[in-house]
């Protein structure tokens, strides 16, 4: 009787490390608010071309803006200052007060780019601010540059504006008090105000690195910081309220 040798149990093939995927980004959601159609569908083109960011809606008024900025989750808002009934000004301060919409980032568009409504806007809690004739790249990078949190567009080119006008005694009268604003600034630590002068002074944060000998990620965090404490939403508001408090004073160039 022929034996037959018993046959080995199948050898499992060894486990395969599970390598991690990357996330995909979502693309920017991107709002438009101007009451002019057809500057809106330009700007859905231009927005649209672009695979990291997508237009969710439009608005041909600010009160509208407010409503689909809550509606769709929009990133950034490019709205229009002027505009029939509630206008751009009025739709920023009602954005940057909606705890809802704290992540929402808006760029004022604007015909006249030194304007007094500008210096309001960005009290009032926009990012920055734009002129109508930009060109497309620069639009498209004032997009990005607002989801991220940075400044725009220039730093120097909003603190200039920001120290024109508060030199002209232009205040608005709606922020804090110097008493309150001397109780926030008491709050920073030494660090935490020299870097805030240099963001004033219109230093990008790897330029204040440079001067202060720290990595630029030591410096983000120093801004951050010291937005959390000052109760601003970005890097334009820490500009204008390094002013308004007195820290930086304007001074002719």
């Amino acid at each position: 009787m022929t034996q037959q040798t018993p046959k080995s149990a199948p050898q499992e093939a060894p486990a395969q490390a599970s390598v991690p995927q990357p996330t995909p980004r979502s693309p920017i959601k991107v709002l438009l608010a101007d009451d002019q159609a057809l500057l809106r569908s330009a700007f859905r083109v231009l927005v649209d071309s672009e695979p990291d960011m997508e237009v969710v809606g439009e608005a041909a008024d600010g009160a509208q803006a407010v409503e689909l900025a809550r509606a769709t989750g929009a990133d950034v808002v490019l709205m229009d200052i002027r505009m029939p009934g509630t206008d751009g000004l009025a739709a920023t301060r009602m954005i940057s007060a909606d705890p809802e919409l704290s992540a929402v980032r808006v760029v004022m568009l604007t015909t006249f780019e030194v304007d007094e409504y500008v210096v309001q806007s960005l009290r009032a809690g926009a990012s920055g601010f734009l002129g109508k004739g930009a060109e497309p790249e620069e639009l498209l990078n004032a997009v990005r540059i607002a989801a991220a949190g940075e400044a725009l567009l220039s730093p120097a080119a909003t603190k200039g504006l920001i120290a024109t006008f508060l030199a002209q005694g232009g205040s608005s009268g709606e922020g804090p008090d110097s008493a309150e604003y001397a109780e926030r600034l008491a709050a920073l630590t030494g660090r935490e105000r020299e870097v805030l002068v240099l963001v004033a002074g219109g230093h990008s944060n790897d330029q204040i690195a440079e001067r202060l000998a720290v990595s630029p990620l030591t410096v983000k965090t120093h801004v951050n910081r010291a937005m959390a404490k000052l109760g601003a939403r970005d890097r334009a508001q820490l500009v204008v309220i390094a002013y308004e408090s007195g820290l930086v004073r304007p001074r002719a160039d």
